[in-house]
C-alpha cells in the first residue's frame, strides 16, 4: 500500500524541467511516532533534516550526518527529495553516519544501474530502476516506511499532473525509486496505477514538506550545482545549465523557511562524478562545523 497526499505546501514552483542527468544515481548506496521530545510537549524543538538533491553530490549528505552526530544532533524527522531520499531513508532505517560512510566507499555503481533497452517501453529511459529498488529495500532490511525509527518522508513528482506528493508510508525501495526517476535515465516508476519521476522537479531541497510532517526547527541541506559552476556548452551543458537556474530558482523561495541551510562546497564535482565521493563526504562534514555554534544556538532557544 502506498498512502500519497497529492496536496503540494509549494503549488507555486510545482515544475517538469529535466533535471540533472544521473540524479536518481547519485542514491548511494515510515512514519511512525514521533521521537520523545516531540511527544512530551517539551519546548525542545522538533528536529527536521532535510536532503536534497544533486546526484553523486549527495555523497555530502553523509559528512552532514556524522558532524551533527558527532556533537549528539540527531533528527525527530527526516525528507529527501532525489539523491537526498536514499540517505533519509537508510539514516530513518536506523544506520549512523558511519555506517553510510562505510557503504557509500564500497559502493559499486553496477549494482543500482539495471541498464534497459532505450527508448523500451512508453517513456524510455535508459535504467529501469529495479536494482535501486532492490538495494535500498536491502539495506533498510525491508522496512516499510511507515516501520521506520525515525519518520521519513520521501518527495516525488506525479507525472501526469506534474504535483508534488510526500509518501509517508509504503515499499521504501520504490518510493526512493520513484524520486530517483530523473526523466530520459530513470524509467517512470509505477505506484499505484501512476507514474512518478524526481521529487527534485518540484523540491530540490523539500522543506516545505518536513514543515508539513511537523518539523519545528529544520535544518536544509542544499548540493545544487550553481549555474555559474557549470559548463553550459553542448546539449548536455544547456541542459545541466537549465537544470541549475531552474533549482536556483525554486531554492531561493524554499530555503528561506529553512532555519538552517548547509551547502556543502562542491564546486569542482559534478552531478555525476561518483569517483569524488570521499571529498563530497568531507565536504558535508566542514560545512557542517562551520554552521555548528548557529545551530546550538538555535536548539538552545
Amino acid at each position: 500500500m502506498h498512502k500519497i497526499s497529492s496536496k503540494s505546501p509549494r503549488p507555486s514552483i510545482q515544475r517538469r524541467n529535466l533535471i540533472g542527468l544521473g540524479m536518481g544515481l547519485g542514491a548511494l548506496v515510515g512514519a511512525g511516532g514521533l521521537s520523545s521530545c516531540s511527544l512530551m510537549g517539551s519546548k525542545k524543538p522538533v528536529i527536521g533534516l532535510v536532503l536534497g538533491a544533486g546526484a553523486a553530490r549527495g555523497f555530502a549528505h553523509i559528512g552532514v550526518i556524522k558532524a551533527l552526530e558527532a556533537q549528539g544532533i540527531r533528527p525527530d524527522i527526516v525528507v529527501g527529495s532525489s539523491a537526498g531520499s536514499v540517505i533519509a531513508a537508510l539514516l530513518a532505517s536506523g544506520l549512523n553516519g558511519n555506517d553510510m560512510n562505510r557503504l557509500a566507499l564500497n559502493l559499486d555503481e553496477a549494482t543500482i544501474a539495471d541498464w534497459g533497452l532505450p527508448f523500451a517501453g512508453r517513456f524510455g529511459g535508459l535504467i529501469k530502476g529495479d536494482a535501486l529498488q532492490n538495494m535500498v529495500n536491502r539495506e533498510v532490511q525491508n522496512k516499510t516506511i511507515e516501520q521506520m525509527r525515525i519518520p521519513l518522508g520521501v518527495v516525488a513528482t506525479e507525472l501526469q499532473s506534474g504535483k508534488g506528493v510526500l509518501f509517508r508510508t509504503g515499499n521504501t525501495g520504490l518510493a526512493v525509486r520513484a524520486s530517483c526517476s530523473v526523466p530520459g535515465v530513470f524509467q517512470p516508476a509505477v505506484i499505484n496505477g501512476k507514474e512518478y519521476v524526481d521529487g527534485g522537479l518540484v523540491a530540490p531541497v523539500p522543506v516545505s514538506y518536513a514543515r508539513q510532517m511537523g518539523a519545528t526547527l529544520v535544518i536544509a541541506v542544499n548540493i545544487s550545482s550553481e549555474p555559474v559552476h557549470q559548463d553550459a556548452s553542448g546539449t548536455f551543458g544547456v541542459l545541466q545549465q537549465t537544470i541549475s537556474i531552474m533549482q536556483r530558482s525554486i531554492n531561493q523561495y524554499e530555503l528561506k523557511s529553512a532555519d538552517i541551510v548547509i551547502q556543502p562546497q562542491l564546486r569542482q564535482m559534478s552531478s555525476g562524478e561518483f569517483k569524488s565521493r570521499n571529498a563530497a563526504i568531507l565536504a558535508g562534514e566542514v560545512a557542517t562545523q562551520e554552521q555548528m555554534a548557529l545551530i546550538k544556538e538555535k536548539l538552545r532557544g
